[in-house]
């Protein structure tokens, strides 16, 4: 019985993982509120989710505050650039289905649509976890995340797996996630930290050592 709640034991390090994850997942949600960080939070849960997957992490709180000071500029425009994106699609999305009445031309211009949808969000899921891992300029941060989803499809299908099965199991099955307490509790922080599981293994195959930076680089 000792031996199963020693600290080094299989079920305190499962025990002490889930503590970190509830304590990232409200740590991210408190910082997203006003909703213009929310990309400097994107970039410090993708950072602290690799650490913890690379086993890597010291302290939840500092590992998330210094990623989210160290890269709050660039990624809130980063962020900025993304919902622009977003608004453009959905611009082309609301003109064609109201404005247009040809069927083959509108049944074109959304096939176009649901192509260019889906590769846009496959290139953002990998725009955050990249600044929160690699140095790079805006510019430089989109074309290789844009490069990455076309060459290493499985981390963001991973991610829009995961999203869309706890949604639908929301949705339609509320008690089983304690009718969104789930989200609150650790939903967030556990999606990054499984899609960080397949992220890192595309990290290190260009830069291990960059993956999960050393302590000083990240101190101000």
């Amino acid at each position: 019985m000792n031996a199963i709640f020693a600290p080094d034991s299989a079920l305190m390090r499962v025990l002490t993982r889930i503590a970190d994850l509830a304590i990232l997942n409200i740590l991210f949600i408190v910082t997203s509120l006003p909703i213009v960080t929310l990309g400097a939070s994107l970039t410090a849960l993708n950072s602290v989710a690799l650490r913890i997957a690379a086993g890597s992490d010291r302290t939840i709180t500092g590992d998330y505050f210094r990623s989210f000071r160290r890269n709050f500029r660039q990624a809130t425009l980063l962020f900025g650039i993304l919902v622009l994106l977003v608004a453009v699609l959905a611009g082309w999305w609301i003109v064609v289905t109201v404005l247009v009445t040809e069927p083959v031309l509108r049944f074109i211009l959304l096939a176009v649509w649901f192509v260019l949808t889906f590769m846009f969000t496959m290139a953002a899921l990998y725009v955050f976890p990249y600044l929160a891992t690699f140095e790079g300029t805006i510019r430089e941060v989109l074309r290789t995340a844009r490069l990455m989803s076309l060459r290493h499809p499985l981390p963001p299908l991973t991610v829009i797996a995961l999203t869309a099965l706890l949604a639908v199991v929301s949705i339609f099955s509320p008690q089983a996630t304690g009718y969104g307490l789930l989200w609150l509790a650790i939903g967030f922080a556990g999606i990054a930290f499984l899609g960080a599981v397949v992220f890192i293994r595309v990290f290190n195959r260009y830069a291990p050592e960059l993956v999960v930076p050393a302590a000083e680089d990240e101190e101000e």
